[in-house]
């Protein structure tokens, strides 16, 4: 299934900890704190966890969307939503 992962985190060791996690996952950037990609519920879940783990949930916070595919082809992208090179294939085939 399709998912977003978005987060707002103050600390950059954080921040490039849960960029690696996203990485690790199969995920691809789309914009500086942005996350997309195909993940199964198990990924998910564990995703979830590691970023719970390394976060301050103070003053963090990260959002993970599933979307389905249906949902998915509904999204509007304005200007420059994100940088084509760094998004694979697939994904760029379903936004247009």
């Amino acid at each position: 299934m399709l998912v977003w992962v978005i987060y707002d985190i103050a600390k950059n060791k954080t921040r490039s900890r849960v960029a690696i996690h996203c990485k690790g996952y199969g995920l691809y950037r789309v914009q500086k704190s942005v996350f997309l990609g195909t993940l199964n519920k198990n990924e998910i879940d564990e995703l979830s966890l590691r970023c719970d783990n390394i976060i301050d949930k103070n003053e963090d916070s990260v959002y993970i969307f599933p979307m389905c595919d249906e949902d998915f082809k509904k999204v509007k992208l304005l200007g420059q939503a994100f940088d084509k090179k760094m998004v694979k294939d697939e994904i760029i085939a379903k936004l247009f």
